[in-house]
C-alpha cells in the first residue's frame, strides 16, 4: 500500500511538471497601461528574447485582430489594416512592437501572445493616446469701458476658453494657488472658465489646461485685457429718422481670437453691451427698455454695427471695444434728426397797412408769414429777386419759394421802388401803389 501511494505521488508530481512545462499554468495575462502624446512613437516591450521556434503575435482591439507577428524569425506586418498606415515595426530580436507617429484612433487594447515549446504566455497593453492640447485663450468677458478713473475698484471680468477637448481639466491659478477648475470627460467639447480681478491687481494669474499626460498654460496680462477705456475720441454721425446707419470698426476680417464689443449709454453714464462677437459667434442684446427691438445687425466679418429704421431714441454715444491681445476702444456720437416739415408761407392780412412816402405817394405793405411746427429751430433765407423760406438743421433742409403773384397780387400799375423788411419769420414787401391793395 505504501508503495502504491508512493507511485501515485510520483505520478502526480510528474503530471504537474508536465502541465507546467506545456504551459497550462504558464498562460499568464499581465496588463500594463501606457500613455503617449499624439504624434510621438511608442514601443510595447515583450521583455523576452525571441527563440528560433517561437511564434510571437501582436493583436489589437476587442476582436483581437492580428496586426504583426514573428514566426520562425520571419516578421509579418498586416498591410491590410489601414488604421496603422505603415506605422508598425517589430524588433526581430525581442518581438517588441513600435507604433510611429501615433494617433488618437490607435488608443485601445494591444495583446501580445508568445507561443513556444515551453507553453503560451500573454501580455496586454492598454494604450491611451492623448491629443495635443490647445493653448487656452483668455479674453475679456464684459464691458471694461467705464467713465470712472483707473483707480476704481471695479472688477475686470475674464474668460479662459478651449475648443474640442476631452478628458481634460481647465483651471485658474493665482501664483501657484488653485482658484477654480472644471473637468470634462466627454469627446470634443468646448470649455470655458471665468475669473474676475481688479483693474489694478498686480498678482500673477494663469489659465492651465491639462490632461493626465501634458498641460498648456496661458499667463494673464492684466495691463492688456483689463484696460480702462478712457479714450474720449468720438466720431460724430448724423442720420435722418427712419434711415439705417452703419458704425464701422475699420477691421478687414475678424479673427477667431478677436472679441468685438458694442456698447450704448442705455442710461446716463452707464454703458450696456448691445452686441458682441466672441469666438466668431455673434450675440445681439438690447437695453433694458428694449428700445432697439430687433433693429441691430452685426457683420460677422468686419464687426460693423448697423441700426435699421432709426428713431430719435437711438441718439447717443456708442462705444466700440476690440480685444485681440491689446484692447482698443473709441466712440460714435450718433444724432438722429427727424424729417423736417415743409415751411408754409401765408399772407398776413392783419398786418397790412398803408403809409405815405417822402414823395407824397401812397405806400402799401404786403406782409408774409413763413411757419413751421414741431422743429428745434429754423432759418429764413432771402435772395435778390426770388424769395424763399428755408427751414434747416445741421443735416437736412426744406425750402418753400414765395409766389408773389399769388400772395401779393395787385390790380394797379406799381411804380417807384420795392421795399422789404425781414424780421425773424416775417417777410414784408413794400410797394408803391396809387391804391393800397389792403384798402381796395
Amino acid at each position: 500500500m505504501k508503495r502504491l501511494r508512493k507511485m501515485i505521488h510520483n505520478a502526480s508530481f510528474f503530471c504537474l511538471c508536465l502541465l507546467l512545462s506545456t504551459g497550462v499554468f504558464g498562460d499568464t495575462d499581465v496588463m500594463k497601461s501606457v500613455s503617449v502624446m499624439e504624434g510621438d512613437s511608442v514601443t510595447l516591450n515583450t521583455d523576452v528574447k525571441v527563440q528560433r521556434d517561437d511564434h510571437t503575435l501582436w493583436m489589437f482591439g476587442p476582436q483581437e485582430r492580428r496586426i504583426a507577428e514573428i514566426h520562425r524569425q520571419t516578421i509579418y506586418i498586416d498591410a491590410t489594416n489601414t488604421i496603422f498606415e505603415k506605422r508598425l515595426q517589430m524588433d526581430n530580436q525581442t518581438g517588441s512592437l513600435t507604433i510611429r507617429n501615433i494617433r488618437t484612433e490607435h488608443t485601445g487594447l494591444y495583446k501580445l501572445q508568445n507561443i513556444n515549446n515551453r507553453g503560451t504566455s500573454n501580455k496586454r497593453f492598454s494604450v491611451t493616446v492623448y491629443a495635443l492640447l490647445p493653448v487656452p485663450v483668455i479674453t475679456s468677458n464684459s464691458s471694461n469701458c467705464s467713465s470712472t478713473s483707473p483707480s476704481s475698484s471695479q472688477n475686470c471680468s475674464l474668460l479662459c476658453s478651449v475648443l474640442n477637448v476631452s478628458d481634460v481639466t481647465l483651471s485658474w491659478y493665482k501664483g501657484n494657488s488653485l482658484l477654480s477648475s472644471i473637468s470634462v470627460s466627454d469627446l470634443s467639447i468646448s470649455l470655458s472658465l471665468s475669473l474676475e480681478v481688479e483693474y489694478q491687481d498686480t498678482n500673477a494669474y494663469s489659465c492651465v489646461l491639462n490632461d493626465p499626460f501634458s498641460k498648456q498654460t496661458t499667463k494673464l496680462d492684466i495691463s492688456q485685457l483689463c484696460q480702462m477705456c478712457l479714450d474720449k475720441t468720438q466720431t460724430p454721425v448724423s442720420v435722418t429718422e427712419g434711415d439705417s446707419v452703419t458704425l464701422h470698426t475699420d477691421v478687414m476680417e475678424v479673427k477667431m481670437k478677436d472679441q468685438i464689443l458694442w456698447m450704448f449709454e442705455c442710461r446716463p453714464a452707464q454703458l450696456t453691451i448691445i452686441a458682441e462677437i466672441l469666438n466668431n459667434n455673434i450675440f445681439i442684446y438690447d437695453c433694458d427698455d428694449l428700445r432697439f427691438k430687433d433693429r441691430l445687425q452685426l457683420d460677422g466679418q468686419t464687426g460693423n454695427l448697423t441700426i435699421t429704421n432709426t428713431n430719435k431714441t437711438d441718439s447717443g454715444v456708442y462705444k466700440l471695444q476690440i480685444n485681440n491681445g491689446v484692447s482698443r476702444c473709441w466712440g460714435f456720437n450718433v444724432t438722429v434728426y427727424a424729417h423736417l416739415p415743409v415751411p408754409v408761407i401765408s399772407r398776413d392780412s392783419s398786418s397790412c397797412s398803408s403809409s405815405s412816402s417822402s414823395s407824397g405817394s401812397s405806400v402799401s405793405r404786403c406782409v408774409l408769414l413763413c411757419s413751421v411746427v414741431n422743429v428745434d429751430y429754423q432759418n429764413n433765407t432771402l435772395s435778390n429777386n426770388t424769395y424763399s423760406c428755408v427751414v434747416s438743421n445741421s443735416f437736412t433742409i426744406q425750402t418753400e419759394y414765395v409766389d408773389i403773384t399769388k400772395l401779393c397780387s395787385v390790380t394797379v400799375i406799381l411804380y417807384g421802388m420795392l421795399f422789404f423788411v425781414v424780421t425773424v419769420c416775417l417777410l414784408d414787401f413794400s410797394y408803391l401803389y396809387h391804391t393800397p391793395p389792403c384798402l381796395y
